[in-house]
Order: C-alpha cells, then sequence, then structure tokens
C-alpha cells in the first residue's frame, strides 16, 4: 500500500501549481526532488502524467484521469477522519451550505441562525447561488435547492421537503384602482409582473387543469414588467404596480398583514419541488446527518 502512495503528493502539488518550482516551493523540498518524484511515479505507472515543455508544463490526457483519482480518493480519506472526529455526536465545528438566493435569505436563515443559537459550536458557511451548484466541485456539504436538476448523480443524497404553493396576488391599493380580476380572461385587461428567463422572457405562469388535471400554462402576452428577482417581483407587487404569481414562502407575512391579497384562490398550483442535496459520504459523518434532520425538521413544507 505505501508503493501506492509514493509520489502522490509531489504529483498533485505540480499539477496544481503548474510546474516543479512553484510545487517544491509548497514542499519545502527542492525541484530536481519534485521532478525525480514525479518521474519515478510514472516509470512505476507505466504512463506520462505531464507534457513537458520548455515554456510549460501541463497534464497529459491520462495525468488528468489520475489527477481526479487521487484527489477523490484523498478527499474520502478526509472524510473517513472526520467520521471520526465526530463520533461524539455534537453538532459543531465547519459546515458548508450552499442556498438559493431568495429562499434562502427568506426561510433558510432564520432557520440556520435558530440552530446556531441552539448549538453554539456550530460555524456555517453559507453560500447563496439560483444556480445548480457542483456540490464537489464547490465542496458543499448540504445544499437546499428549489426545483429538479435534469438527473441526480448516483454520489448524491436527496430528501424532498415538499413543492412551492404559487398564488395570483396584488396589493389592495391596485385592486381598488384596477378592479379584482374574476376569471383568468380578465387577467388580460391587468398589468401582470411576470419573471423573466436569463434574456428577458416572460416565463409562463402555471395553473391548475381541471379538464385533464396536472397544469396548463398561461403565456402573459403583454407584462407591465418583467422581472428576473423573485424579491424585486414581491416590491413591484407591493408598490401597487400589478399582479404577480408569487410562491406563498415570499409574501406569507405580507398576506398575514394584508399588504398583499390572494387574487383568484382557485388558481393556486403547486410549483417547484424543495430538496435538500449532499454528497453521500458526507452523510456518514453524524454532524452531517444530524443536520440534515434538523434543517429538515424546520424546512419541510
Amino acid at each position: 500500500m505505501s508503493e501506492h502512495l509514493k509520489g502522490i503528493a509531489p504529483f498533485l502539488a505540480t499539477a496544481d501549481a503548474g510546474s516543479f518550482t512553484k510545487a517544491a516551493a509548497r514542499l519545502h523540498l527542492s525541484s530536481s526532488a519534485v521532478s525525480k518524484s514525479v518521474a519515478r511515479l510514472e516509470s512505476r505507472l507505466g504512463v506520462i502524467l505531464f507534457e513537458r515543455s520548455t515554456r510549460r508544463l501541463q497534464l497529459s490526457s491520462a495525468g488528468h484521469a489520475y489527477y481526479a483519482t487521487c484527489k477523490r480518493v484523498l478527499q474520502e480519506l478526509v472524510d473517513a477522519e472526520n467520521v471520526l472526529a465526530e463520533q461524539d455526536g455534537e453538532l459543531a465545528g465547519k459546515v458548508r451550505i450552499g442556498v438559493p438566493a431568495s429562499y434562502g435569505r427568506l426561510r433558510v436563515m432564520p432557520a440556520l441562525l435558530a440552530l446556531c443559537a441552539q448549538y453554539p459550536g456550530l460555524q456555517p458557511s453559507i453560500a447563496f447561488s439560483d444556480r445548480f451548484v457542483d456540490l464537489f466541485e464547490e465542496r458543499i456539504d448540504i445544499a437546499v435547492r428549489i426545483g429538479t436538476p435534469s438527473h441526480w448523480p448516483a454520489a448524491l443524497g436527496q430528501m424532498q421537503l415538499g413543492a412551492e404553493r404559487l398564488i395570483l396576488c396584488a396589493a389592495p391599493a391596485y385592486l381598488a384602482r384596477r378592479g379584482t380580476p374574476a376569471a383568468i380572461g380578465e387577467l388580460e385587461r391587468h398589468d401582470c409582473i411576470a419573471y423573466g428567463r436569463g434574456d428577458g422572457s416572460p416565463m409562463p405562469w402555471l395553473f391548475p387543469d381541471e379538464d385533464k388535471g396536472g397544469q396548463l400554462e398561461y403565456r402573459v402576452a403583454a407584462p407591465r414588467m418583467t422581472v428576473g428577482d423573485a424579491e424585486a417581483r414581491t416590491a413591484a407587487v407591493l408598490a401597487g404596480l400589478g399582479v404577480a404569481q408569487l410562491a406563498t414562502w415570499l409574501v406569507e407575512e405580507h398576506l398575514a398583514s394584508g399588504a398583499i391579497v390572494a387574487v383568484l384562490p382557485q388558481l393556486a398550483t403547486p410549483g417547484l419541488p424543495l430538496y435538500l442535496a449532499w454528497p453521500l459520504a458526507r452523510q456518514l459523518t453524524p454532524k452531517t446527518g444530524t443536520l440534515l434532520q434538523e434543517l429538515r425538521q424546520r424546512l419541510t413544507i
């Protein structure tokens, strides 16, 4: 086993640094020692790991594959050590959590603040992003996701928390000025605030399909405003600019205070699913398992 580990540290350092000299400085070795170590590793493996020239040093195709494998194996060793270090089950230490921007601020942060108060030793690092981040590449321990990716990687665990509930809503001042729509067809005469894709085109609203079951799409022909941020759409509704379809988690407090009211409540429909996701290797640690259960209790709809 020790023979297989020889040369891995110099190889990884060289790949990360891009040169033997920089790798040697990181490892506190001579450049010659690092170069010879990598050469011995290539000889033992029978492949060329680096393509060498006078100007640069870069991984070969075999080197890229070996680099990925070495990184994964070393991370598994780190995970195994973390399991042993956390056997006391205390919810403490550093944990990296990825959350969607608006949902993270409005719903996940209160849950995490409560957990930090309950567990003083917990040190979360929280990343906000609306894209489906690569949990392995970005070293995320647990992610909260809205929506389902095209496929779940086999090494990724998931736990559904429920689904959004979408409602049409508007400010009382807007409805007093423009009237309250009583049917879908009347929405054409109202100012509508749509959600915008990256290219600015409006996303359709989803309504229940009573005839076929499931959902039908309603396309807003000429929205008053197209906004690509959930909280900004809520602000537009609060300002009395029109009708929007929003998730109830965005407007619960405003509905309770009366600042926003539901419109055509019979058209309320389920939205995107909510998930917890995590690398399966992390579930081995008591810390991650405990945190998953705590978040599940606080976030399940």
